[in-house]
């Protein structure tokens, strides 16, 4: 429980009605005056402090609840909220150590943007005009097409992560369940925690979602589902086209479930696409980031989707950031369609697959067994909870980052995981820390 204020700030809520005591709650808190942690009191104190009807307090506490402002625990009390960090992707402070964590691409395989730069023509882009450069749709609808439904919209944003948020944004309200894989994508836990809606934890196995998992969070009133086909992160599952089946089977039951599949390995994938969302299905978006191939400074995503949920992301482009740089998006299509460009994003993928094969062979010969899925890491199984063997890889200079991280859920399973991005380490390198990884583990 957090320590009570000096001057007892719970003593200075006032008001006679619910809206005039959250609001009261509410300013004690943008004054630092209530902090998050910091427990309220229980309806019965305050209805007798303030000489109001408890139906009242628990009237203002619910619209505060509603906002996120506050959240309630049961005999723990109602408590100012607070965002717990989340663990971000990309490089970590500890230049001293090897990183293997930071799941990156290769800076060397990314294509390089000067010969596009010089190219660029086209005048200036002013208020008003199209969202979604001429050039860039016409190759994304050619390249999106095959897999979505004939007629699908088609909207640009600043990455997939800004995707996932609106789209969430447009479709939903705070407490709303979304069922998310467990593990999972790190930005996807963070969006979902920062929107204020309830994650609800779907098993992955080999061949990504579970069937049964996806009915289970479905029976529990999910509005909205985040899957990714392929090089799932971090355990480069793909889904195989029997699951795809399955699932989509299992959604038919609720089409206006909003399914959205964050295909964002997509040019580098080494698997085939299969796709949740069956003929009937009314609310789906497909989203394909270009940062894994061309760069995560070129902050770009295409959305394909039905036209209603392609209305609700527009309007949701218009309150903040009203469109995406044309500039961003000429330099995208202008890398998405030179020819050298295009054959160092196909050997960067087959790179990718080789080195995470390599890697995984070597590991396993030295007792520590792995599999190679898609995508840029490798999930490795421990016989220990991983967060133990942080601290002893360290002092032998690796940094790498725990399953634990990525846990939705409660699976123990997850937190016996590393996730290792191997994709730059020699075979050398790769057997010194499949080495110290052994070495790191407790002694049977």
């Amino acid at each position: 429980m957090a320590a009570a204020h000096p001057d007892d700030a719970t003593a200075r809520i006032t008001g006679g009605t619910a809206a005039d005591i959250a609001e009261s709650i509410r300013s004690l808190r943008d004054r630092r005056a209530l902090v998050p942690g910091d427990v309220l009191p229980s309806v019965r104190a305050l209805a007798e402090q303030l000489g109001v009807n408890r139906n009242t307090v628990v009237a203002a506490y619910g619209q505060l609840a509603r906002a996120g402002i506050v959240e309630a625990q049961g005999r723990a009390g109602t408590r100012i909220a607070g965002i717990e960090p989340v663990a971000q992707e990309g490089y970590a402070p500890q230049a001293t150590l090897r990183d293997i964590a930071s799941g990156n691409p290769d800076p060397a395989l990314i294509p390089d943007l000067s010969p596009v730069l010089r190219t660029l023509d086209g005048g200036p882009v002013l208020y008003g005009a199209p969202v979604l450069d001429p050039d860039l749709e016409a190759w994304a609808r050619d390249w999106i097409g095959p897999d979505v439904p004939d007629d699908f919209s088609l909207t640009v944003t600043n990455g997939a992560a800004d995707a996932v948020e609106r789209l969430l944004a447009q479709s939903l309200g705070r407490d709303d369940a979304v069922a998310l894989e467990d593990p999972c994508f790190l930005s996807s836990i963070h969006t979902v925690r920062v929107g204020g809606y309830r994650p609800v934890p779907v098993p992955v196995d080999a061949e990504g979602m579970t069937v049964e998992g996806l009915r289970a969070a479905l029976d529990q009133g999910v509005r909205a589902v985040i899957s990714t086909p392929r090089a799932q992160n971090p355990t480069g599952a793909s889904r195989s086209a029997a699951r795809a089946a399955a699932l989509r089977e299992v959604l038919a039951g609720h089409p206006y479930v909003l399914v959205i599949e964050d295909d964002y390995f997509s040019l580098l994938s080494r698997r085939p696409f299969h796709s949740l969302v069956g003929p009937g299905h009314r609310r789906w978006a497909l989203l394909r980031s270009l940062s894994k191939f061309i760069g995560p400074d070129i902050a770009v995503a295409l959305v394909a989707s039905d036209a209603d949920t392609a209305a609700g992301l527009a309007m949701r482009l218009r309150p903040g950031t009203t469109w995406v740089s044309h500039l961003l998006q000429r330099v995208a299509h202008g890398l998405l369609t030179d020819p050298e460009a295009s054959a160092q994003i196909e050997c960067a993928g087959l790179h990718y697959a080789r080195r995470n094969e390599a890697v995984a062979r070597i590991l396993t010969e030295h007792g520590v067994p792995a599999t190679a899925g898609d995508g840029l890491n490798l999930w490795v199984e421990l016989p220990v909870p991983a967060r133990t063997v942080l601290r002893p890889l360290a002092d032998r200079g690796w940094l790498v980052r725990a399953g634990e991280d990525f846990r939705v859920g409660e699976q123990d399973a997850v937190a016996h995981r590393l996730r290792l991005t191997v994709h730059a380490l020699t075979d050398a390198e790769a057997a010194l820390l499949a080495a110290d990884v052994a070495a790191a583990l407790p002694l049977e």
